[in-house]
């Protein structure tokens, strides 16, 4: 079968497109014809020898985790998805076989059906971000009327879940973005758009419950100015692994609570979001739908930190 494959980590450039041996489904999985696989910022990571990549075991190897496809054969004869299903979830690429090929093995509980509104780029769009955004704000954060919650990074594949999760279950949602990206913010449902680019944040927002933290403290000081803007005993999200280390100690030293996010493959709580896209309370927004053989332009645009929404590769 095809795949995006890479021999090394490296930059974006490295990925190629070449023929590898169709995966082999372990007892618990389902194998699934890809249609579609959304690229993620901890994809790009992992290639580059961060993120996950201490979980690759042997190159070349096969990235990916969200997928949208058909099913090609199923878990077990009474399993409720069966050979034809459309679903969409998320692959393990740690074991080698991730969602960007024409096959993938996945696990049957990370797997959900795929909402009949939506296209296969936009279906593979879901998985990761909905179910990060979906971790923070309703596990974590617990939305709900009469709390403030600022989202940074709000127009991008993670934070425009958030936005609109946070919306759905009452609270007031502020989100931070680009100028060209306010009025995007507007029609997700944010109460509040700040432009980071133009106003400092914490200038114009005060007193949240809950800062989701997509940004960190890396490139910038967004994770440590956060702290200047949460109520006291508030509660500090940090999304991007790694994006600031230092957040518990900066946090317990200001009176502030604070966790960080770790998604598994989860798919009941994937077929709750689709369920929510089916009644248009959620909507999923593409930045831009690559064939698999322009995969090296399409990582370069997710490493941009300019897309708004999801990067997609379309596979078949």
């Amino acid at each position: 079968m095809r795949a995006v494959l890479v021999d090394e980590h490296g930059p974006a450039s490295i990925a190629r497109v070449g023929e590898v041996a169709a995966p082999v489904r372990l007892m618990s999985e389902v194998l699934v014809d890809v249609h579609a696989a959304g690229i993620n910022p901890i994809d790009v990571k992992t290639r580059a020898g961060r993120g996950a990549a201490a979980g690759i075991q042997r190159f070349p190897w096969v990235g990916g985790f969200d997928l949208a496809g058909t099913v090609a054969e199923a878990a077990y004869e009474m399993h409720e998805l069966q050979p034809g299903d459309a679903v969409f979830g998320m692959a393990n690429p740690a074991r080698g076989w991730g969602s960007f090929a024409e096959r993938v093995a996945a696990s049957s509980i990370s797997l959900a059906r795929k909402p009949a509104s939506l296209t296969w780029a936009e279906a593979a769009a879901v998985p990761l971000a909905a179910l990060t955004a979906w971790d923070a704000v309703v596990r974590i954060a617990r939305a709900h009327s009469g709390q403030r919650i600022l989202v940074h990074a709000g127009a991008g594949g993670v934070g425009h879940f958030a936005v609109q999760l946070a919306r759905y279950f009452g609270a007031r949602v502020i989100a931070t973005a680009s100028e060209a990206n306010l009025d995007f913010l507007r029609d997700l449902g944010a109460d509040e758009v700040v432009d980071h680019e133009r106003q400092r944040f914490e200038e114009v927002v005060a007193k949240v419950d809950v800062v989701i933290d997509l940004v960190g403290d890396v490139h910038d000081d967004t994770g440590s100015r956060s702290l200047d803007v949460l109520r006291a005993g508030g509660l500090y999200v940090n999304v991007p692994t790694g994006s600031w280390p230092g957040y518990p100690e900066a946090c317990a030293a200001a009176g502030l609570r604070s966790t960080g996010v770790r998604v598994e493959p989860d798919g009941a709580n994937l077929g709750i979001v689709g369920r929510l896209i089916e009644a248009g309370d959620v909507r999923v927004r593409i930045d831009a739908i690559h064939p698999m053989e322009d995969a090296v332009a399409a990582f370069e645009r997710v490493e941009s930190g300019r897309a708004r929404g999801k990067v997609v590769l379309a596979i078949r």
